[in-house]
């Protein structure tokens, strides 16, 4: 079973494999159509598509932010419809490295199923290493019963955040770029800067500069070094909108530091309240 990370070459190897199921996250923020019309001309061989906004978020609200989670029920009818069953290995993959792809690895990890990970160095890789790659839909699957059982001790809300954001005893660790984070640029949400107290590791610090992940004795020394004295339990992931903050959740598990939390609706769901307090700078 991959739970974590899986090499372009043992994916290549079972690509045939009846039990596997490839999903092609790609996205982007800026154009919502491109990460379809990039599938559409070319994927790994078998891949299904799914959308960050269509399939991996639900109805935004108030104070929701910009990607809150569908309701259970709605996601495990489509994955019943995708053919996951309970021993359906699922990798899932994206061109930015794992930016997008970890939420439906964090979704899939939430709601009880194991069986998923996130494909090291993404598609830029398996292009790079000349590995089939096609234009066809996938072929028809009969669907399954797919049957959640969520783990919601993976998860925090924004009460939750307002209440021990200031206790030493916890640590958020925010997943932006360090310009947002600090509050130099703001592209996507009203209002700039980070929650109080909170520490900035931009995901893309979890890779290599070929992009796919350090090696997990070095990643487990970084979060060590983050996290001082704290349990990973006591840790809370962050971003934009809890997409990012699942990788640095994948880094944390591939480390073998379990139990961090991820604050889905991150910095846009935080400051829907005027409120609620807000830093800039380091």
């Amino acid at each position: 079973m991959f739970n974590t990370l899986i090499s372009t070459d043992d994916l290549h190897t079972r690509l045939s494999h009846p039990d596997w199921l490839i999903l092609d996250c790609r996205f982007t923020l800026s154009d919502k159509s491109a990460g379809r019309s990039a599938y559409d001309k070319g994927h790994i061989t078998g891949a299904r598509y799914v959308d960050l906004e269509q399939d991996m978020s639900g109805v935004i609200s108030a104070d929701s932010g910009r990607h809150p989670l569908p309701p259970i029920a709605t996601l495990a009818e489509k994955f019943g419809q995708w053919g996951i069953g309970a021993d359906t290995q699922i990798v899932v993959y994206d061109d930015i490295f794992g930016a997008i792809a970890g939420r439906l690895w964090w979704i899939l990890k939430w709601l009880g199923h194991d069986r998923v990970a996130l494909l090291d160095g993404g598609y830029p890789k398996w292009l790079r290493e000349g590995k089939p790659v096609d234009d066809t839909a996938p072929k028809a699957v009969n669907p399954k019963v797919f049957t959640p059982k969520p783990r919601n001790e993976m998860l925090v809300d924004t009460a939750t955040v307002a209440q021990c954001h200031a206790d030493d005893a916890y640590l958020i660790i925010d997943a932006r770029a360090e310009e947002r984070f600090l509050g130099e640029v703001e592209p996507l949400d009203k209002v700039a800067g980070h929650i109080p107290h909170s520490v900035n590791r931009p995901y893309d610090d979890n890779l290599e500069l070929g992009g796919t992940f350090l090696q997990r004795e070095e990643l487990q020394a970084e979060y060590r070094n983050l996290l001082g004295k704290r349990a990973p339990d006591h840790v809370i992931l962050s971003c934009g909108s809890g997409v990012t903050a699942c990788h640095n959740m994948i880094a944390m598990e591939h480390a073998g530091l379990k139990g961090a939390k991820v604050y889905i609706g991150s910095w846009s769901a935080w400051i829907t309240d005027p409120k609620r307090p807000i830093e800039t700078g380091a």
